[in-house]
């Protein structure tokens, strides 16, 4: 059997209100929950949906607009998108129920050279931004690009010789 994943979207908002994602987010929630819709994901105003087949992922999400009409929300056609087997959700392309970090913002990072100092270092996290969560040990990487021990003395104490820290200084300040 051929498993097609796709997935389709829609963002609303409530007739005369104005918008509150709390608000907002509470009210499709219990729209929702009361017209028994089958399984979707919902952040504030976006909904997501999935299924085999198109027609499947084409029907929940009519079930869904429809419970919604029904409790007085409304839409933007533009807003509506799907079924795709790719489509955008909270910022993200998600593909085979996963997020995609896009083309453009791996071959940015790829371009860029190691950072050796802290404005590379700057430079190359505003790169990753919003997709550093997708990098295993992402902290450790970005607090050993960092470091310096060269630079990193004390003067006060046992070592008030401004020494450079021991080495086993150096590994408990990076955890």
């Amino acid at each position: 059997m051929n498993r097609w994943d796709g997935k389709s979207t829609a963002a609303l908002a409530q007739r005369g209100w104005k918008h509150s994602p709390t608000i907002c987010h509470g009210l499709i929630q219990a729209a929702l929950e009361k017209g028994e819709a089958l399984e979707h994901l919902q952040y504030i105003d976006d909904i997501i949906v999935w299924g085999n087949t198109a027609a499947e992922v084409f029907e929940k999400g009519k079930e869904i607009i429809q419970i919604l009409l029904e409790a007085s929300f409304s839409f933007k056609k533009s807003k509506l998108k799907g079924p795709a087997c790719e489509i955008p959700f909270l910022g993200v392309k998600w593909q085979d129920g996963r997020q995609q970090i896009p083309t453009d913002v791996i071959n940015k990072i790829t371009a860029m050279s190691s950072p050796t100092n802290k404005k590379e270092t700057r430079a190359f996290l505003g790169a990753i931004g919003f997709w550093r969560m997708h990098i295993p040990e992402y902290s450790q990487i970005v607090s050993l690009s960092t470091w310096s021990p060269a630079k990193r003395t004390i003067s006060t104490g046992a070592l008030s010789s401004n020494k450079p820290l021991p080495r086993s200084s150096r590994r408990s300040l990076m955890r």
